[in-house]
């Protein structure tokens, strides 16, 4: 490979929450490993790979300049975003117009919300349930209604198309979350899915949101569908919210944005983000985002995918080879597994949190699963040199299981 996916980085004292924090202890990281373990940080989802060259190349070729002042978004950086979104989801006829900046995936759901949703209102989100999700639309004083979603035969995830009509007509909902690809489950939904959904949106008079940040991570042998390219009516009702931070490992940054086609909904949505002037963007954050969507981005995200797809494979066999009790759906996009560990739980007489520390205690540290809806979950980030993965399972199964 061209770049480097396999050098085990030293993020201690680095600003990374994902090693500094357990040793603090709190949140969701109960405490660092016993005496004799290192630390593989399996929880908060971000990566541990150096980013793309091409961002860092970006960002210190701005610094080289020495003055940071009141800037606008450059030509540069809607060309970026308008070329990127043509080359890798097809979409044609991007403006500069349609793309609206960002402090984060989460402050753009909460505008949108602000914008087309009275405090109290309900909110219809598809359950497992990204974290995130229930504290900023709970937190914003809304009311998430779930729409649980249910395993086939196969073990694949899928929508209850028809639950999903009965709670946004049961509850008067208006507005929904759409996770494309979803979080925590991986699922990369296929086009008839995503058509299917818009219908019952459509039906409900529903705006819709969805988050897009995982759509660059798609694993091998699946493809990314941007909902508003699946009906006309799907691109009039959605408000798309994408970021680089999640591809490149750039949320200590900040920095995504919108697409948005309709103008009243643009113009509801603007309205909504400007007036507390909290939504401003960063001069580095723009600069590492046009760094990242360059031609050796490109070729930075498609290795990596590569990297992702090993792991997941190794460790879905794995946990189906030697950890009896243990069942997942295997990921089809995203760098998290997320484990159902009820039947172990169950035969072995321990509960999430016995089993949990069980993990922590020799350094995989994973991440409770049941804040995302799920009583006996627990989500692992896979985004670590194949070395680290092979160890934490090692560990998993001489310690744990």
């Amino acid at each position: 490979m061209k770049y480097d996916f396999t050098t085990i980085m030293d993020r201690r004292g680095k600003d990374a929450i994902a090693v500094d924090l357990p040793g603090k202890g709190g949140g969701f990281a109960p405490g660092g490993p016993k005496e004799g373990f290192d630390l593989i940080p399996m929880w908060v989802a971000d990566m541990n790979f150096a980013t793309a060259p091409s961002i860092i190349e970006a960002i210190q070729k701005r610094i080289s300049h020495p003055a940071f002042g009141y800037f606008g978004p450059s030509d540069a950086y809607f060309d970026a975003i308008i070329n990127w979104q043509k080359v890798r989801n097809g979409v044609e006829g991007l403006t500069k117009e349609e793309i609206g900046y960002e402090n984060g995936v989460l402050g753009g759901l909460v505008s949108a919300l602000n914008a087309f949703a009275s405090h109290g209102d309900g909110v219809l989100v598809h359950s497992p349930t990204y974290i995130g999700f229930t504290k900023s639309i709970e937190g914003a004083g809304y009311r998430i209604v779930h729409s649980r979603m249910k395993r086939d035969e196969q073990g694949v995830w899928r929508m209850d198309y028809e639950d999903m009509d009965a709670k946004l007509k049961e509850n008067k909902i208006h507005v929904a979350v759409f996770c494309n690809p979803h979080n925590p489950t991986g699922r990369v939904w296929e086009p008839e899915e995503i058509q299917k959904a818009m219908e019952v949106y459509k039906e409900n008079d529903c705006i819709v949101i969805a988050d897009e940040i995982w759509s660059d991570l798609i694993l091998e042998g699946y493809h990314h569908t941007p909902v508003q390219s699946v009906s006309e009516d799907a691109k009039n009702r959605t408000i798309a919210l994408y970021a680089p931070s999640k591809t490149f490992n750039l949320a200590g940054l900040i920095g995504s944005y919108h697409i948005i086609y309709h103008p009243y909904l643009r113009d509801r949505v603007l309205a909504s983000s400007s007036k507390c002037h909290y939504n401003s963007m960063n001069v580095l954050s723009m600069h590492a985002l046009v760094g990242a969507y360059q031609k050796e981005g490109q070729e930075w995200v498609d290795e990596l995918r590569q990297v992702l797809s090993r792991n997941v494979d190794y460790a879905y066999n794995y946990i189906l080879e030697h950890f009896e009790g243990i069942s997942l759906a295997k990921p089809q996009g995203t760098y998290m597994l997320f484990l159902n560990c009820e039947e172990w739980c169950k035969k072995h007489g321990k509960t999430t949190d016995e089993l949990l520390r069980a993990g922590w205690d020799v350094g995989v540290a994973w991440q409770d699963g049941r804040p995302f809806h799920a009583e006996y979950g627990i989500r692992v980030n896979l985004a670590l040199p194949f070395s680290r993965v092979q160890e934490a399972f090692r560990r998993l199964n001489e310690y744990v299981f």
